[in-house]
């Protein structure tokens, strides 16, 4: 014996396909990336997920032959890159020591959204000659062998709301099958269907780190900076190490690498879900359309709420993990204009290698301040010998009588300026970045200490 239900009887019908059109692919898409970032993702998947035909579409190719490019045409990207995990160009990087100047990639992308979320330290000037702020980020990566490999995923409790969707799917569903709506019952169980098995063989694949493992011997530090149009993040650590953010990236280990058929079949999968919703669900009855349509929306709700994570500031969190970058380890300060940015940059570069042929001060800081006038070459030629001086009181505004002779007195008047913004930048460095670097060794020896006794166990 049937249950009959008065609204069932009505002649209205909604138009559930084109609502399933409605309720966006983009949010399922940015929900699908992050089944490889939350533990247990990839087995929360079974519930009624809008949008099929643009994951379909886009996931469909990753698949490599001829017959998935005619199903699915268009680039065939990687899977890292296919669900966002790389592709985004980062930073200009230079070397203070090696003489290393490359585009660097996605690792050093994440590397700049990082430290433009932090909370900087202002680091007071002369108000009179504050020009356009600009900010340094300093980091001091750790020793990370122990830390590559396969990622650190996240917490799954994020994940976990996926409960919601898919008690709702299954209630939907159960709900049409009591009002012999088999119509609905069966799109509705499709979808459910469809949607886990593609997350869990989608989250089958393996995030990894890739970096070159090895150096030649006798290389010189990596430190080094990330340069943007404003800001600047300044590098510390091994050459090895750096690399990871220099030359590193995500890499997705997918089975059937190549061709990756199921993830072909997958989407076949998806595309019919698609279609056979948008030409059935019409003929369900209104009460059977009501159902799916109160899926679709709880399913859109968790995917929306996924999308809003942020899923770069996750790759970045996992990043900092890998490179044991805390707290105490990563720092940024804001100074008053782009001269101070580069003295307070290069004089943490310089610091114990003012004696080193391989630093080249002063082409560190035309990489800040290029301009080539007298007054410009004048002030990097200073600083650059201050820097590379071993003196331990330095002093920047020293200008000797045959230099003074060469300006007017309005270059002159600049020129002392610019050196006296030079001298608060490097006295603000000795003075903050120590503690930087005393919490840093005391957070190494801690995560030393740490590894010891994890191995022990």
């Amino acid at each position: 014996m049937s249950l009959h239900i008065s609204i069932d009887r009505s002649k209205f019908s909604l138009d559930a396909a084109g609502v399933a059109g409605f309720f966006g692919g983009d949010e399922t898409l940015s929900a699908m990336a992050t089944v490889h970032l939350y533990r247990g993702r990839r087995w929360l998947g079974w519930y009624n997920s809008p949008g099929s035909y643009t994951v379909a579409k886009r996931y469909g190719q990753l698949a490599n032959s001829r017959f998935w490019d005619g199903l699915f045409p268009g680039p065939n990207f990687e899977p890292a890159e296919a669900f966002g995990l790389d592709g985004k160009p980062g930073p200009r990087y230079v070397g203070s020591l090696s003489g290393t100047d490359m585009v660097t990639g996605h690792l050093a992308y994440l590397t700049i959204q990082i430290s433009r979320e932090l909370k900087d330290v202002r680091v007071q000037g002369e108000p009179s000659t504050e020009t356009l702020p600009a900010a340094v980020t300093v980091i001091h990566v750790g020793n990370v062998d122990a830390h590559m490999g396969r990622v650190e995923m996240m917490s799954a409790h994020h994940a976990l709301l996926a409960m919601i969707p898919i008690t709702v799917s299954l209630a939907t569903c159960i709900l049409c099958a009591i009002v012999d709506d088999w119509l609905a019952f069966s799109l509705i169980l499709l979808g459910i269907i469809s949607s886990g098995i593609s997350c869990f063989v989608i989250g089958t694949a393996r995030l990894d780190y890739r970096a070159p493992k090895n150096v030649i011997p006798g290389v010189p530090p990596g430190d080094g900076l990330l340069l943007t149009p404003r800001d600047v993040v300044v590098l510390i650590g091994s050459e090895k190490d750096v690399n990871v953010i220099t030359k590193g990236q995500f890499s997705l280990a997918m089975s059937g690498a190549k061709e990756y058929r199921s993830v072909g079949l997958c989407s076949l999968l998806l595309l019919a879900q698609f279609m056979l919703q948008l030409l059935l669900i019409p003929q369900a009855s209104l009460f059977g359309q009501i159902m799916f349509i109160s899926s679709l929306a709880a399913s859109w709700a968790y995917n929306s709420f996924l999308s809003s994570l942020e899923n770069e500031k996750i790759q970045g969190d996992l990043l900092c993990k890998a490179l044991l970058v805390d707290d105490a380890s990563i720092k940024k300060y804001n100074l008053q204009s782009r001269r101070s940015q580069a003295v307070f940059a290069c004089s943490i570069l310089s610091r114990g290698k003012e004696t080193n042929d391989d630093f080249d001060a002063e082409r560190m800081l035309s990489l800040f301040v290029p301009n080539k006038t007298k007054v410009w070459n004048l002030w990097r030629k200073k600083v650059a010998a201050e820097l590379k001086s071993d003196r331990p009181d330095k002093s920047f505004a020293n200008v000797t009588a045959e230099e003074k002779k060469g300006l007017s007195g309005e270059q002159y008047r600049l020129l002392m300026t610019f050196l006296d913004d030079a001298q608060h930048a490097f006295n603000a460095c000795r003075e903050r970045v120590p503690d930087l670097l005393s919490s840093r060794n005391s957070s190494i020896c801690e995560a030393k200490e740490a590894n010891k006794a994890k191995d022990m166990v």
